[in-house]
């Protein structure tokens, strides 16, 4: 007994067709997008002496990842459109189907093409866009320049201790405030009793190391009472050193130059420190990152039933919806990020919300074609 079905001229044929005009799309997409600021801005860097010209074209190379990531969709649907399109106007599909081949085996290749492209989709999103912007970062010696807060909780959830790292570089911290608050809690506001200010912190795995520090003492109406100078001191013992750390390191990051794995252990890591609006948004991006790939099969199968069309039927209505859906989807994406993050929907609600008002056009599609 067969498991597979058996591969005809035709699916290879529509295959190969498909294959070629969804190549087409993708490279001259990636060359829009690369073309006008990126090329010249790494031109102007390779002149002004700060590239060679081979770190320029890794430069290039690098930025390779990022535009693919949103390439393949819109490939798949305009190569799928293109193709049968061209098909419907030369009179192709009116003989495949007099010889009885039905909509969903017309279908059948785009599909294997379709998934093939979602692999390649996934991929790139969980690994080469998170890798290469590593890359780009070590070429351009850039580093996090945003401040992280870190505050630290009793199990009443008062502040104990708030950490303000100006900037880290791998372990190596500079210019960190330490507020040490006191046990003595008023009405409307916790009170200080002290104030460290160090010039260089690092993380040690178990523990933050502050080094030459100065230290404002701090009495309970709020005054400073002395000012000292502390050669080191350690703060955040423990699972509070590693999560703090942890938080700092993905905090000035954004979503796309996490993988998967490190993007999960985050997002657990958010809910246990109970920062509910960072919780959200990532795990909104968390879910698309596994609907966002399924687009591709969906879009495939929008640009075959765009394109089928009568002879003498105008291509410029199923290019114009095509342009449009997809204009649509990223445009509509930053939109379903702030309902997650603000909690207005549930992050799998945000997520899921593109995907099924592709699946919804496809219905309507299939019906308007009587197919």
């Amino acid at each position: 007994m067969k498991l597979l079905p058996k591969i005809s001229i035709y699916d290879k044929y529509i295959f190969n067709q498909v294959l070629v005009t969804t190549f087409v799309a993708i490279l001259l997409f990636t060359v829009v997008w690369i073309a006008p600021e990126m090329l010249l801005n790494t031109i102007k860097k390779t002149l002004a002496g700060d590239y060679t010209v081979k770190t320029a074209v890794l430069v290039l190379f690098f930025e390779l990842p990022k535009i693919l990531g949103k390439a393949f969709p819109v490939g798949l649907l305009l190569g799928s459109l293109f193709t049968f399109d061209k098909l419907s106007k030369d009179s192709e599909l009116t003989i495949f189907r007099a010889v009885g081949l039905s909509f969903q085996r017309i279908l059948a290749p785009v599909l294997v093409l379709s998934l093939i492209v979602t692999w390649m989709c996934f991929v790139t999103c969980d690994k080469l866009i998170p890798l290469s912007i590593a890359k780009l970062d070590a070429i351009n010696d850039k580093h996090p320049s945003t401040q992280y807060i870190y505050t630290q909780k009793d199990e009443n959830e008062a502040p104990k201790l708030a950490v303000v790292v100006s900037g880290y570089r791998d372990d190596m911290m500079y210019n960190i405030i330490v507020l040490d608050f006191s046990k003595k809690i008023y009405s409307d506001v916790q009170q200080l009793s002290n104030i460290y200010a160090a010039e260089t912190g690092k993380y040690l795995g178990d523990k933050w190391a502050l080094y030459n520090i100065t230290c404002y003492k701090i009495s309970n109406d709020g005054i400073f009472t002395d000012i000292g100078t502390i050669p080191q001191m350690n703060i955040l013992n423990g699972e509070d050193a590693k999560n703090a750390y942890t938080l700092m390191t993905y905090s000035t990051k954004k979503e796309r130059e996490i993988n998967n794995k490190d993007l999960h252990n985050y997002i657990t890591l958010l809910k246990k420190e109970g920062l509910d609006e960072e919780y959200h948004y990532m795990l909104n991006k968390y879910f698309q990152r596994f609907f966002h790939p399924f687009v591709c099969v969906l879009l495939a199968i929008m640009g075959t039933l765009l394109g089928f069309s009568k002879p003498r039927e105008q291509r410029l209505v199923g290019f114009t919806i095509a342009i449009g859906s997809i204009f649509l989807y990223y445009i509509t994406l930053p939109f379903f990020d702030l309902l997650a993050e603000k909690g207005v929907l549930p992050p799998l609600v945000t997520a899921l919300f593109p995907p099924v008002a592709f699946l919804i056009a496809i219905i309507v599609f299939y019906k308007s074609k009587d197919l």
